[in-house]
């Protein structure tokens, strides 16, 4: 399977493509089954689309809201008030600003001073939430991903056992060169999405994105090449700078 990769002008651009994207998902999900389920991600683009959303009058009268079942992809092992939690972005630059209720918001209890306990019980949320049966997926309709200057994405870090298949949804993962743990939703479950998009912006990235779009497949050195979903699209949405080693993409 092949990825759709768009080159845009900036953040900003990629911030608009996305959020226009997020409603055609959330509509289309809403019409099919009366729910729709995204996994949120961290970092400074989904930022800028979360402020997007409930901020731009337009685009925020187009989301239902109240029918939307919020996830997220991974989390720092930290409290949910810290300057590093991914839940608190998330909550600052949209989830306290726009009419959503608590149980509609499902964070990773990382908290907890046992990583593995975090794991174990947001893999429960999904299990409960998703009604999933022994070896089931959940199905999100929207999978959102950032990507890292080495080719890290969601708390999927180059050599870390969370890169191997184990059967598990979500996994504690000890990532050395921060000497922390973090909670992370393993590739599996974002490759059973109906549409992951990865965000990606800034000229320190160029060189990670075109070795894993364009380089040989080295998954344990770039794990973002493990995002293929069996039965789904995969967007690329990244900005000139970061795109400026790549020979192909679709550029606007």
């Amino acid at each position: 399977m092949t990825a759709d990769v768009q080159i845009l002008p900036d953040g900003a651009a990629i911030a608009k493509r996305a959020a226009n994207l997020w409603i055609a998902a959330a509509k289309s999900a809403v019409q099919q089954s009366g729910v729709f389920y995204v996994s949120l991600s961290g970092g400074s683009t989904p930022k800028a689309l979360y402020s997007l959303l409930a901020t731009d009058a337009a685009l925020r009268a187009q989301v239902p809201w109240d029918k939307t079942q919020f996830f997220f992809g991974d989390e720092r092992h930290v409290p949910p008030d810290h300057k590093d939690s991914n839940f608190r972005m998330a909550s600052e630059s949209m989830l306290s600003k726009v009419p959503v209720k608590p149980e509609q918001i499902h964070r990773i209890k990382s908290e907890n001073p046992d990583a593995e306990k975090a794991a174990l019980e947001y893999e429960q949320d999904l299990r409960s939430s998703f009604k999933l049966g022994p070896g089931q997926l959940p199905r999100f309709d929207l999978f959102l991903v950032g990507m890292g200057d080495e080719g890290h994405a969601l708390s999927l870090f180059p050599g870390t056992k969370a890169l191997h298949d184990n059967g598990r949804l979500v996994m504690r993962n000890w990532v050395g060169k921060f000497y922390t743990h973090r909670i992370t939703m393993t590739a599996p479950v974002a490759n059973n999405a109906a549409t992951v998009i990865f965000m990606v912006t800034k000229a320190d990235k160029a060189p990670a994105l075109k070795a894993v779009l364009e380089g040989p497949r080295e998954p344990e050195q770039l794990p973002s090449q493990l995002f293929a979903p069996a039965n789904g699209k995969l967007l690329w949405l990244v900005d000139r700078d970061a795109a400026s080693m790549l020979s192909a993409g679709t550029r606007e």
